[in-house]
Parts: structure tokens; C-alpha cells; sequence
């Protein structure tokens, strides 16, 4: 009965002949998701009816198209379609059905009911729906209703793991094959419309990634971006970009910024946006660790940076050769030999840079040190989390930059031999070799230099050197997520 539809209970309804109806948890205007169980595999899933009865030729055509889309995507941060059909009611009624897998969780929309979440959570959350993203974009899909009801989140299973979000709802979604009416170009929920949509333009890719633009300072800050009236909301950002709090991270204010810029030309593809937004999540969870564990693991390196007796000293001509030498065979027009201190990166040879030390945060060195190996940034300018840094924005206004970590023999990265470049490239893999070799000829020359002073390894130490600003210390970090470099 169309009743039992939209009623709490299904009263243990049989859909498709084998999913026995449960409770309810989720609705929308013309359809209702309910907790069912797969009898012949014995397994919960959630089932979605559209009540078609009820609906118009447009709402039975975004079911329909929901069910071809979903049945060939599959990817993580999608929610997976498992089965779908249409069968009559027992009132003798069509209704559509879809059959995804249950996620154990709540869906963005009630989280944020709570508040605003905390950065590194919203990292990782964002992280997942531009992966999904990027993967439909590549298939000539786009979404056009990213919003926090659409979006799932799977609780992890143990401290040790993280959270996951899957984006679901592909009712409205196009490809570029299908037809697209007046109406549904401007479908879509009225708060996270791009501005194309609010004008009823053709939409492509970025549509999706102004809307998730908007979704992620939601999540960040538990505020709607335009709130109001649908119609006073959707006009304002015809001409008005979204209000970004000065209070919030130069990294989440200049991505937000690139995805919700009023021309779609302006916004980052969703690949370039999950790569900045996995960068953030790993320094996010670099900030959320122990300050004490922090301290103490920044105070073993400074312990082993001071046993080589290299801060403050003057220019030596043995590293001097290896900067000329790094730039020569890299083709590269600065070089450095950097040492991170506490607060500073005090340069021990620096060609083609008229500087000695630079601040630590944000310097570049100060993030390579937290690799393991050759770091490198094609174009500094094109990269969302390198692109505030004052040595991009300003003098002497880098674009590559390439930087082997110094590695002592307990393991500590003391500094970097990094060569930098005003105009984007990358290293070819016998460039790669050449750095790391001269960065070990480096390393060779500090063990020679300490040796000469008859100072023993930090590792040996049992009193270091006690840190006057604990608070700036930063450590190595393992991130669950896939593998990328992190920037600042």
C-alpha cells in the first residue's frame, strides 16, 4: 500500500522477492530508505523506493538514471548498488527500488547537526568525496547534488583507524548523453548550488566542486555559507563569494577560496582538490599528537643537530662546491645546504639565494624533513597547499623546488640539499639519483666535521639539550591515507 511507503514501519514488506522491508532511516520528497534484510544471503542492506505513483516524467527519469549510473560505478567513496527494479505495490502501483549496501553510520547532515567537526576530520571527509568525485568526473558523470544528506560516513573500527564518507544519490546526476532540461538544470539543493546551476547554464565538473567547496566550510565551521531564503540564498552567489573566517588555516582558507570561485575556470579539477585536502588531513594529524611525545621527538633531533656543531658557523667551501654542483648537474638556478633549527632554516651554502636563514614556519625544508625520501614540487603556484608560502607568493618567487632529506646516522633528518627553480619542472630519475648521491656526500662531510670535534652521536647523549620553544616542534607522522608528498 502506498501508505506502508511513507509510514515508520513496513510491516516486514517483501521488495524484489527477497528483501524483507525493515525500519526506516532516510526520506525524501518522492522516496524513502529503509533498513532491510537480503533474506537468501542473510545479510542487511538498504533498500530505496521511489514512489512513482506520486512523481512526475522528471523524477521517473532521474530514477531511472540513478539505477544505469550507479551500476557502473564502483569505487570507494560511492556507496555500492548491489540490486535494482520495479515491481508493483500490493495496491497495484509501480515503484522503483535500489539496493545498496547498508553503512553503519549517520549520514553528514546529522553529524553537522551537533556542530561544526573537527579540521583533520573534515580533511579526511573531503579527501574521500573528491577521490569519488574525480573518479565520476573521469567517466563524464557529474553528480550536481553534493550536499551533507548525500554524504555517508562509516565510523571506524578502532582507535587506530579512521573515519570514512561515501557520497550516494545519483538521482539528478548527468552524463553528457542524456537529456537536460530547463528543470534540471537547476536541481539540486538551493544552499549548495553552484552559481551556474542558480543561472540554469550548461554545468560540467566544477559545478561539483563549488558545492563541495561549500559542504567542506560547513563542516568546518557548522554555519551555512549563504543561509536564508532558497531564492536569497541561490542569487547571493551570483556576484558574492562565500564569507571564509579569518580564523580558520591559510591552507583551508585558499583551497575553499579555488573551489568556490564564482567562475568555474578558477576551481581546481577534484583530483587537484583531494591531493591538497590529503595533504591538510596529514598535517592536521601531525598537529592532533601528543605534545610531550612531540616535544621529546623534536628534542632528539635538535640534540643531534647541535652535536655537529654546524649552526651560526661561517661559509664552508665544501659545501659550497656541492650547492654549485647540485645546480650545475640539475640545471637547477639555486641551491642550499639547510640545517632546520628550531625556529629557523639556517642555510650552511646557498647558491643563487642572497640569504643565510630563513623562518622555519612555513619553510619548505621544514616540511621535507618530515619525508624519507626525495620530496618534490613541480609548480609551487599550481599547488593548493605551497601556493601561500612567501617564497612562492614573493622574493625570489619559486616554482620548482626538489629536496633530498639529511639523514644522520641515527636516522634524525637534520636538514635538506634541495635545488629550487623559478619556472615549473620536475626531475628525470637520473637527476633524482644525482641529488641523493650529493646529499650523501653531504652527510659525509657533517659525520667528517664531527668527528673533528670529538662529539659523540645524539643517540648516545643522555642529557640533550633542552628546547626553548617546545610549541614549534614538529615529527614525523604515519597518516592513513593513500601515498602523496605533503607541502606547506
Amino acid at each position: 500500500m502506498p501508505g506502508q511507503l511513507w509510514g515508520q514501519s513496513s510491516g516486514g514488506e517483501l521488495v524484489g522477492g527477497r528483501y524483507r522491508l525493515k525500519e526506516i532511516i532516510g526520506r525524501g520528497s518522492t522516496a524513502v530508505v529503509y533498513r532491510a534484510l537480503d533474506e537468501p544471503l542473510d545479510r542487511e542492506v538498504a533498500v530505496k523506493l521511489t514512489q512513482t505513483a506520486a512523481a512526475d516524467d522528471a523524477e521517473l527519469r532521474r530514477s531511472d538514471t540513478e539505477v544505469k549510473l550507479l551500476a557502473q560505478l564502483t569505487h570507494p567513496g560511492l556507496v555500492t548498488l548491489l540490486d535494482a527494479g520495479t515491481e508493483r505495490t500490493p495496491s497495484g502501483e509501480p515503484r522503483v527500488f535500489l539496493v545498496m549496501e547498508l553503512i553503519d553510520g549517520p549520514d553528514l547532515r546529522g553529524r553537522l547537526r551537533s556542530g561544526p567537526l573537527p579540521a583533520p576530520a573534515v580533511a579526511e571527509i573531503g579527501h574521500d568525496l573528491a577521490e569519488a568525485l574525480s573518479y565520476i568526473h573521469g567517466r563524464g558523470v557529474v553528480h550536481r547534488d553534493v550536499k551533507p544528506a548525500n554524504v555517508m560516513l562509516l565510523e571506524a573500527g578502532n582507535e587506530a583507524s579512521r573515519s570514512h564518507a561515501k557520497l550516494t544519490d545519483f538521482g539528478i546526476a548527468w552524463v553528457p548523453d542524456s537529456a537536460l532540461t530547463l528543470e534540471d538544470a537547476v536541481s539540486g539543493t538551493p544552499a549548495y548550488l553552484s552559481p551556474e546551476q542558480v543561472r540554469g547554464e550548461s554545468i560540467g565538473p566544477a559545478s561539483d566542486i563549488y558545492s563541495l567547496g561549500l559542504v567542506l566550510l560547513q563542516c568546518l565551521t557548522g554555519e551555512l555559507a549563504f543561509p536564508g531564503p532558497p531564492l536569497e540564498s541561490a542569487v547571493r552567489r551570483l556576484t558574492q563569494a562565500p564569507p571564509i573566517d579569518e580564523a580558520l588555516d591559510p591552507l583551508w582558507r585558499e583551497l575553499i577560496a579555488r573551489m568556490t570561485e564564482i567562475d568555474p575556470e578558477g576551481r581546481p579539477t577534484a583530483g587537484e582538490a583531494a591531493e591538497c585536502l590529503y595533504r591538510i588531513a596529514a598535517l592536521g594529524a601531525l598537529a592532533e599528537l601528543s605534545p610531550r611525545r612531540e616535544a621529546a621527538q623534536e628534542e632528539e633531533r635538535m640534540a643531534e643537530v647541535r652535536s655537529y656543531g654546524i649552526l651560526d658557523t661561517p661559509p664552508d667551501n665544501a659545501f659550497d662546491r656541492i650547492t654549485r654542483l647540485a645546480a650545475h648537474l640539475l640545471e637547477a638556478p639555486m641551491s642550499t645546504v639547510s640545517i632546520v633549527d628550531i625556529e629557523r632554516i639556517w642555510f650552511l651554502s646557498s647558491h643563487g639565494i642572497d640569504a643565510s636563514e630563513v623562518g622555519r614556519d612555513p619553510g619548505l625544508c621544514a616540511s621535507a624533513i618530515l619525508q624519507d625520501d626525495l620530496w618534490v614540487i613541480p609548480d609551487a603556484a599550481a599547488d593548493l597547499s605551497a601556493s601561500t608560502n612567501p617564497l612562492v607568493t614573493g622574493a625570489p618567487g619559486i616554482k620548482f623546488y626538489a629536496a633530498m632529506p639529511l639523514k644522520s646516522p641515527s636516522g634524525a633528518n637534520i636538514g635538506t640539499l634541495s635545488v629550487l627553480d623559478q619556472t615549473p619542472r620536475t626531475l628525470t630519475a637520473a637527476q633524482a639519483k644525482i641529488l641523493r648521491e650529493l646529499a650523501g656526500i653531504v652527510m659525509d662531510e657533517l659525520n667528517l666535521h664531527r668527528a673533528s670535534l670529538g662529539a659523540a652521536p645524539a643517540a648516545e647523549t643522555q642529557s640533550p639539550v633542552p628546547l626553548q620553544s617546545p610549541a614549534t616542534a614538529q615529527s614525523p607522522v604515519t597518516v592513513q591515507l593513500r601515498s602523496l608528498p605533503l607541502a606547506m
